[in-house]
C-alpha cells in the first residue's frame, strides 16, 4: 500500500498569482521603507507590516464574497463613499497643506483612496445594466454622479486620486455600450477647458507643471522633488548602493522618499536590476488582471477587472514616470509598494473581488 501526501482539491480555479504578486511587492516595499527610514526613529516599516496583514484579510474575506452581490450594494457603497469625501471637508487632516485625511486615532483613513474602489463598482453596476440602452441621458448621468465627487476631491486638493477617478471612468466608458461619439466630444470639450482649468489649479500645482516641463528653471523650488529623483535613480547604478545606504534617501536630500518617490528609493538602495525587477512584478499584475476580465462569465465581473486594471496600470505609469521626471508630480502612490494604511487596503481590497471574480468564471451559479 503507498502512502503520498495528501493532496488539496477546489472545486472551483484559484489564481495563485494574484495573491503572490502583491504579496511580494508589498514585501519588497516593506524593505524598500526600511531602507529608507533606517537609522531613525520612525516605524514606518511596522506600521505598513500591519496595513499589510489588515488588507489581506480584508482580500482573503472578498474573496469568499460573491463579487455579484455587490451589485445591490453599489448606490449605498457610492453614497458612502461621497458622504466621507464630504465628512474630510468638516473634519479632515491636514498634512503638506492638502486636507485629505480622516483621523481615525489608529490609522488615518484617505476616502479619496477608497472612493477608487468605489467607482469602479459603481460605473461596473450601471454599464451592466444600460447594455444596449445607454442613452445621451443616462451619459449625462455618469458625468454628474462621477463629477460630483471628482470636483471634491479636487477640492481637498488631491489632483493625483482624482486623475484616476477620471482616467478609470473614461477606460471603462470607451468599453462601455455609449455611442463613442458622446465621448469623442466630451473629450474635444474637456481640452478646450484645460486653459481655463489652469486658474483654478493651486499656485503648487502650476509650479510643479511649469517644473516638469522645465526642471532646470527652479532646480530648488518647483523642480527640486524630480531633480534629486533622478540624482537618487542614476547613484543606484546596475546593483544599488545597498540597503540603508542610500545617500539621497538617508540625508534627506529625497522628499516624501517612502511614499511619492518610493521608486527612485528603490532604484537608489537595489540599483537598475532591482528597479527592473520590480517593474516586472507590476507589470506581471496588471496582465493577470486583465486576464480576470479576459474569462468573466458576466459583464460586471468584466467592468469591474476592466475597471481595477487600468486603476493600476495608471498608477504605476505615473509613479514611476515622475521619478523618472517624465510625468508631472501628482502625488500618486505606487500600488502595493508606497506606504499608505488606505491605498494598501484600497488595493489588497480589489485583489480580493478580482479572485472572487476567478473563482467563478468557470460555473456562474457558483
Amino acid at each position: 500500500m503507498k502512502i503520498g501526501w495528501p493532496k488539496l482539491k477546489f472545486n472551483f480555479g484559484f489564481d495563485w498569482s494574484l495573491y503572490i504578486i502583491p504579496i511580494l511587492l508589498a514585501v519588497f516595499g516593506i524593505v524598500i521603507i526600511f531602507s529608507i527610514s533606517y537609522g531613525s526613529k520612525s516605524n514606518i516599516a511596522i506600521d505598513q507590516i500591519e496595513y499589510l496583514v489588515i488588507g489581506l484579510i480584508a482580500a482573503v474575506a472578498l474573496m469568499f464574497f460573491d463579487y455579484r452581490t455587490l451589485k445591490g450594494l453599489y448606490l449605498i457603497l457610492y453614497l458612502l463613499g461621497l458622504g466621507l469625501l464630504l465628512l474630510v471637508l468638516f473634519l479632515g487632516a491636514s498634512t503638506f497643506g492638502a486636507t485629505r485625511w480622516i483621523n481615525l486615532y489608529v490609522f488615518q483613513l484617505q476616502p479619496s483612496e477608497v472612493f477608487k474602489l468605489v467607482v469602479v463598482i459603481f460605473l461596473a453596476k450601471l454599464f451592466t445594466d444600460w447594455a444596449g440602452e445607454f442613452d445621451l441621458k443616462k451619459y449625462f448621468w455618469v458625468l454628474g454622479l462621477i463629477g460630483l465627487p471628482l470636483l471634491l476631491i479636487l477640492v481637498q486638493p488631491d489632483l493625483g486620486t482624482a486623475s484616476v477617478v477620471f482616467i478609470v471612468t473614461i477606460v471603462m466608458l470607451i468599453l462601455s455600450p455609449i455611442k463613442k461619439l458622446y465621448l469623442i466630444i466630451s473629450l474635444a470639450v474637456f481640452l478646450c477647458l484645460m486653459p481655463v482649468a489652469w486658474h483654478f489649479l493651486k499656485p503648487y500645482q502650476k509650479n510643479r507643471i511649469e517644473a516638469f516641463i522645465n526642471p532646470a528653471s527652479d532646480p530648488h523650488g518647483a523642480g527640486y522633488n524630480v531633480s534629486q529623483s533622478k540624482i537618487a535613480i542614476g547613484s543606484g547604478g546596475l546593483v544599488g548602493t545597498g540597503l540603508g545606504k542610500g545617500s539621497q534617501s538617508q540625508l534627506n536630500f529625497l522628499p516624501v522618499a517612502h511614499t511619492d518617490f518610493i521608486f527612485a528609493g528603490t532604484a537608489e538602495s537595489t540599483g537598475f536590476f532591482g528597479s527592473i525587477f520590480l517593474f516586472i512584478l507590476l507589470m506581471i499584475l496588471v496582465f493577470r488582471v486583465i486576464n480576470v476580465a479576459k474569462v468573466a462569465k458576466d459583464d460586471f465581473g468584466m467592468y469591474l477587472s476592466v475597471g481595477f486594471a487600468a486603476m493600476f496600470l495608471f498608477q504605476i505609469l505615473v509613479n514611476i514616470g515622475m521619478n523618472m521626471g517624465i510625468m508631472p508630480v501628482t502625488g500618486i502612490p505606487l500600488p502595493f509598494v508606497s506606504y499608505g494604511g488606505s491605498a494598501m487596503l484600497t488595493n489588497m481590497a480589489a485583489i480580493g473581488i478580482l479572485q472572487s471574480i476567478y473563482m467563478r468564471h468557470r460555473q456562474i451559479n457558483f
